[in-house]
C-alpha cells in the first residue's frame, strides 16, 4: 500500500489542548523535592480525582542520592506522584526553553518533527502515528496504526499537551472492535482488538475507510493479546492527564472494557491464574518461544486488570466485573510473586530441586528438572538484584531476561517495592549485557544454534543478536526511564538516555540495533521509526517532569503484599 495514510501537508498544525486537570491532594506535594526549580504557579481547582475510589495515589523519587538497597525510603519518597500528572504544558517542541529553565537537546525538536511527519488522518482528524515512515524499505505493513506502537506516541502527545488525537485513536480502534472478525472460517471473540488499522483514500470516489487487521493478515495469523491490554492502560493514562472522565464513562468505552475481560476473565480448564497464549501474541510477534505464559501478557493483563478496576463505572454491570478483577489479581500477584521470581536464593533452590513430587506439599509444583538450568543464568545472576523470567509452565521455565514484562511489573506493581529494586539492581549490574552501546535489550540472552533452529523454526529475521532474538529496541527507553523514575534512580534513565543520543538522531531513528552489544543498525530495520521517536521523546519529558509518571504508574496494593519474603537481594 502506499503511504497515503499519512497527510504529511497537515503534520504539526494540531492545535495545543492547554487544559486545567484534576489533582488530588496537590496541596500535600512538596515539589521542592522533584523538581530544582518549582514550576509556574497554577490555577487549579481541586477537586475529588476520578479514581480516589482506587489504591492511594502513585508516587515517585528522582534523586541520585535515595539508598537503592532501602524501598521503604523510597516508597515514603515517593508518597503522592499519581495525583500529580501534568497540567498540560508543552515540552520541549515549540519553546525556545524546557519548562525548568534547561536548554532542551537538539534531537528533541527533531524528534516532534519526525514524529508529526508520521501522523495518519481519517476525514480530517488525526487518529494515530504510522509505524514507521521509511520510503527506502518495501512497506509490508509498516504503513499501519498499530495499537501497541502507538502507546508512546499518545503518551508523548498527552505529555505535550495535545489529547484529541489520543481521544479520537481510542475511539476509532474501539469503533473497530466491534466488526465481526474471522480467519478462514473461525470467528475471534468479541472482545479482541486490532493489532493494527489503515486509512484508504479513494480518490474517484473521495472517500476514506478503515481496515482492520486482527491477526489475518500477520506472520503466523496470531490474534494481539496485548492489543487489549494496551487501550485499556491508554484509557486510564488519557483520564489522568486530562482530568476527563466522560471519555472512559461512555457506554461504548464501558462495554469495550468489559469485552476484553470477558475474554480474559472466562472459566476454562487453567489451573493458573495467568494467561495461556500462543507464540507471536504480543511485541515478540514471530516464533520466539513465549508460547505458554509470557511474562509480557502477564505483567500486561496485570496493569489492565487494574486500570480497569478504577475505569468501570459503579452499576450492576460493572461491579461483578469489579468483584471478578479483585479475585484474579490477588490470585495472580501471588502466582506472578511466587513462581516467576528469580534471584539468587531462589536459583539455588531451583538448583537443588527434587523432582516427581506428588502431594500439596511439594515444592517443585511444575517439576522442573534441575538439569535443564541453561549454564548462562548462573553466570548472569548478580549477588544483589533478581528479575520475573520468561515463562513459568509444566516442567518448564524459561529464564530469559524480557525487558517489556519487568518494567510494566515495576509500573504496575506487580513487583514489590523490594523486587523493583532488585530488578534495577539487576539492570546496573548487568548494564554491558542488557544496554551495551544501545539501550536496551528486548530480551537477554539471543538463541543461537540448534536451539535457534528449533525454537525459532530457522527465523532468517529472528537470528542471533538481532530482532527479537536479543536485539536493542529504544523504544524501550520510556519504559525504563519511568520504571527508574518511579524506583528513585532516574540516573540509570539519564544514562541510557545520553547513550542513545550519541546515534539514534544520527542514524536516522531505526526500529532496532543488532550485535551483542547494540552496536550496529539491525539488517531489517525501518529508518524513521515511529515508536523509536516517541520513546525518546517520552523519556525525555518524564525526566524533564517526572509528574508524568502519574499517568502511566500504579502504586502498589498493600492488600496484595506476599506473605513471606524470600529474596536475598531484599
Amino acid at each position: 500500500m502506499p503511504t497515503s495514510t499519512v497527510d504529511v501537508s497537515q503534520n504539526g498544525n494540531l492545535k495545543s489542548v492547554d487544559t486545567l486537570f484534576t489533582v488530588a491532594e496537590i496541596e500535600e506535594c512538596d515539589f521542592s523535592r522533584l523538581l530544582i526549580d518549582r514550576p509556574r504557579p497554577l490555577n487549579m481547582e481541586r477537586k475529588r480525582s476520578f479514581d480516589e475510589r482506587s489504591l492511594s495515589e502513585l508516587s515517585i523519587g528522582v534523586s541520585p542520592r535515595l539508598s537503592s538497597r532501602n524501598p521503604e525510603n523510597s516508597s515514603r519518597y515517593v508518597d503522592h506522584l499519581e495525583s500529580m500528572f501534568s497540567p498540560g504544558r508543552r515540552s520541549g517542541f515549540n519553546t525556545p526553553r524546557s519548562m525548568y529553565g534547561f536548554e532542551p537537546h537538539p534531537m528533541v525538536a527533531e524528534a516532534w518533527e519526525a514524529l508529526r511527519r508520521s501522523l495518519v488522518f481519517f476525514r480530517g482528524q488525526p487518529v494515530g502515528t504510522i509505524a514507521a515512515l521509511d520510503n527506502s524499505e518495501e512497506e509490508l505493513n509498516y504503513d499501519q496504526v498499530f495499537v501497541r506502537d502507538f502507546f508512546p506516541s499518545a503518551l508523548a502527545f498527552l505529555m505535550n499537551g495535545e489529547p484529541e488525537i489520543v481521544k479520537n485513536f481510542i475511539l476509532k480502534t474501539l469503533r473497530l472492535q466491534s466488526w465481526e472478525k474471522k480467519i478462514d472460517r473461525f470467528q475471534l471473540g468479541e472482545g479482541v482488538m486490532p493489532a493494527s488499522f489503515k486509512v484508504l483514500h479513494c480518490p474517484e470516489r473521495n472517500t476514506e475507510t478503515l481496515i482492520a487487521d486482527f491477526g489475518e493478515s500477520a506472520i503466523g495469523r496470531v490474534a494481539p493479546v496485548d492489543s487489549g491490554f494496551w487501550w485499556i492502560i491508554l484509557l486510564r493514562a488519557y483520564t489522568k492527564s486530562t482530568g476527563d472522565t466522560s471519555l472512559a464513562e461512555l457506554p461504548e468505552c464501558q462495554k469495550g472494557m468489559r469485552l476484553i475481560l470477558s475474554l480474559c476473565l472466562s472459566e476454562g480448564f487453567d489451573t493458573f491464574p495467568t494467561l495461556l497464549c500462543a507464540d507471536g501474541c504480543c511485541m515478540i510477534d514471530r516464533r520466539m518461544g513465549v508460547y505458554g505464559y509470557p511474562i509480557e501478557i502477564q505483567a500486561l493483563f496485570f496493569m489492565a486488570l487494574r486500570c480497569a478496576s478504577v475505569l468501570l463505572k459503579q452499576d450492576d454491570e460493572g461491579k461483578e466485573f469489579v468483584e471478578r478483577i479483585a479475585k484474579r489479581l490477588h490470585a495472580l500477584s501471588y502466582h506472578m510473586r511466587s513462581y516467576f521470581w528469580l534471584d539468587l536464593k531462589q536459583l539455588n533452590d531451583i538448583y537443588r530441586y527434587k523432582t516427581e513430587e506428588y502431594s500439596h506439599t511439594a515444592v517443585n509444583k511444575f517439576n522442573v528438572i534441575p538439569d535443564s538450568l541453561p549454564e548462562w543464568v548462573f553466570d548472569f545472576m548478580p549477588t544483589h538484584g533478581g528479575y520475573f523470567i520468561g515463562n513459568v509452565s509444566p516442567a518448564r521455565m524459561d529464564f530469559r531476561w524480557f525487558c517489556l514484562g519487568n518494567c510494566i511489573a515495576i509500573l504496575s506493581s506487580l513487583a514489590t517495592p523490594e523486587q523493583s529494586s532488585a530488578i534495577m539492581d539487576l539492570i546496573e549490574s548487568r548494564w554491558q549485557e542488557l544496554v551495551g552501546e544501545m539501550p536496551l535489550k528486548v530480551c537477554y540472552p539471543a538463541i543461537e544454534s540448534h536451539e535457534w533452529r528449533i525454537v525459532t523454526g530457522c527465523d532468517p529475521k529472528n537470528t542471533r543478536w538481532s530482532y527479537h532474538n536479543g536485539g536493542s529496541w529504544p523504544v524501550l527507553l520510556w519504559l525504563l526511564t519511568a520504571a527508574c523514575i518511579k524506583t528513585g534512580r532516574p540516573q540509570i534513565a539519564r544514562r541510557a538516555i545520553e547513550l542513545a543520543e550519541t546515534r539514534l538522531l544520527k542514524d536516522n531513528w531505526p526500529e532496532y540495533y543488532d550485535g551483542k552489544l547494540g552496536r550496529y543498525i539491525g539488517k531489517q530495520a525501518r529508518k524513521f521509526q515511529t515508536w523509536s521517536i516517541a520513546g525518546y521523546l517520552v523519556a525525555k519529558m518524564m525526566l524533564e517532569d517526572p509528574s508524568h509518571l502519574g499517568m502511566i504508574a500504579l502504586e502498589e496494593d498493600k492488600q496484595m503484599k506476599p506473605l513471606m519474603k524470600r529474596s536475598s537481594s531484599f
